[in-house]
Parts: structure tokens; sequence; C-alpha cells
């Protein structure tokens, strides 16, 4: 049961993962490495990919992701898709099954959406020479319809075995994205949200987040695409399990995601159960706006760091 104390915890961390001043600082606090190296795979991409055989190791599939969300000017983009050439290369060299999520922050989307387009139109055409996939991120509402028009595009060039995108259930156009995007058959992940909102936007009660979450699920089941259902919510995936099953679909006409160090017991016993299930592998040295969402998706989490750097 979420509280306010919660909530008001939540709201608070959402605001620091956006203050750039108190990243270095943070950053070089062993507490927060320390519980930052539970939810990133490593600062290197050859942490990430031995994170990755670990995964693959026990059944599971990944999906890459090179963090960096300050990405402010054009020679910053280029080096960003650099970074995914060189990570789609090495996936086909480790041969493991994964594939790649990027944000369009990382292709310029702030200050030119062309550009943007241009810079991921590059990527997922190397991941398509490859006959790999690109996930586009999604990020925060106010970038929501540009980066769904920028999928759009690429889907139309590269195909749903390419491409895809990211809804979140918090947001309350997702209903109607979601049955838009199906139509389409463009590859969802599915997911709740972790950005700070406001109600205008956003559904601020959970079980209103849940019941979307629920809604978009079955409109992505139905659609005949292949999806990726994201939670660690056992509540959510036992009705996705049910409503599978009552639509009879196979077990591989979906697959379960979850995130890098979150409810392995879960990832695992999935896949024993015959599920597929792919694990958001994220990397890089600029982790801080990443971590701090996850720490507002379980405020505990901050009580460890606090204890920990009392005690020096």
């Amino acid at each position: 049961m979420t509280t306010a104390a919660d909530q008001l915890s939540r709201s608070a961390l959402l605001f620091l993962s956006r203050q750039s001043n108190l990243k270095d600082v943070a950053t070089r606090l062993k507490p927060f490495r320390q519980l930052a190296s539970r939810f990133i795979a490593g600062e290197t991409l050859e942490e990430a990919v031995d994170a990755v055989k670990a995964l693959t190791a026990k059944g599971l599939m990944a999906s890459f992701d090179h963090l960096n969300e300050a990405v402010r000017s054009p020679p910053e983009t280029r080096d960003e898709v650099k970074q995914y050439l060189r990570l789609l290369a090495r996936i086909d060299q480790v041969g493991v099954r994964a594939n790649v999520s990027m944000k369009l922050t990382q292709c310029g989307l702030l200050f030119d959406r062309n550009l943007a387009l241009q810079n991921a139109r590059a990527v997922v055409a190397d991941a398509t020479a490859r006959d790999s996939f690109v996930r586009v991120d999604m990020e925060e509402s106010a970038v929501t319809q540009t980066t769904l028009d920028i999928v759009r595009d690429l889907h139309s060039e590269f195909g749903e075995r390419h491409v895809g995108a990211v809804l979140q259930s918090y947001l309350r156009r997702t209903e109607e994205d979601a049955k838009a995007l199906c139509a389409e058959r463009v590859r969802i992940r599915l997911c709740k949200g972790a950005y700070l909102e406001g109600s205008d936007v956003a559904f601020p009660d959970k079980k209103d987040v849940d019941a979307n979450y629920v809604r978009c699920m079955r409109i992505l089941l139905d659609s005949g695409v292949y999806h990726g259902i994201a939670t660690h919510d056992e509540r959510m995936i036992d009705a996705t399990l049910e409503y599978a099953a009552r639509q009879h679909l196979p077990k591989g006409a979906f697959e379960f995601q979850m995130l890098y160090g979150i409810r392995r017991d879960l990832q695992e016993q999935l896949v024993k159960d015959g599920h597929p299930v792919r694990v958001y592998v994220p990397y890089g040295k600029h982790w801080y706006p990443y971590f701090m969402r996850r720490l507002a998706e379980r405020p505990a989490n901050l009580w460890f760091v606090m204890r920990n750097l009392m005690k020096g």
C-alpha cells in the first residue's frame, strides 16, 4: 500500500533526479554507488556485456540501454550514435539474445527534431541490417507525441521487426495511443511510467494507473503483435497470464520485461514456467537520473543510502 509519506518521497526523489548540480556530489558517494550497482550493469560496455552473458545463461533475454540524458549538442548526439553502433556490433560478436533501447533525447530531440530522426534512423538501419531491434524509450510527457511521431516514421520504413515504442500506463492518453499503435502493428513495451507528471496528464492514484495498465495490456494481447509486458507487479503479471489463458494465447505470443536487478527471483521463475522474459540492462557513466527514478519507485531504498551515509 502506498502511503502519503511514500508519495512525498517519490515526488522529492523525482525532483532530485532532474537536479544536475547534485549529480556530481551524489555519484561520488560510496553508498550511492553501491546501491546503484544493483540497478546499473556497469559504466562500460564490457561490464554490461558480462552482465548480459550471466542473464542469458539463465535463459533470459536482454535489452541494452546506454544511459545518457544530458545530450545538449549535435557532436554529443553523434557520440551516442557511435555508442549504439558499437553496441549492436558487440551484440553480434558475442551472440547473446539481446536488442537495444534508446532515448530520442540522446539523438537530439530536445533541440532538433530532424537531427533526432536522422540519428535514430542510423541506429535502426544498422539494427535492421543485423536483423536486430531498437526499442525507442518513452520519456517525459512533453516529448510523448514527438517520440511517437518519430517511431511511426521509423516503423513505416523499417517495419515491426526492427523498431518499437514504449507506452506508460500512468498517462491519461495511453489507452488511445495503444489502440492506434496496435492498429498500425507497432510493437509496444507497456510500463507504468517513472517521471514526475501533473495530474492533468497523468493519473495521480496508483489504482487508476493499474487499471489503465490492465486495459492497455488487453489491447496489446488482442492485437496479434508481439509486445513486451513490462512490470514487476505480481498482480499485473497474474492479470496478464489470466487474460492470455482466457484468450488461448501461446506462451510465446508476448514477452515479460523487467529491470536489471529487480525481482530476479520472479524473472527466473517466469522463465522456468516457459515464458519469454527480457531484462532491461542500463549501463554508462550518466546513471544518476535513472538511479534516482529507481529510488523513487521504492523510497525505502533511500533509507538504506542514508543509513550508510551516517555510518561514514
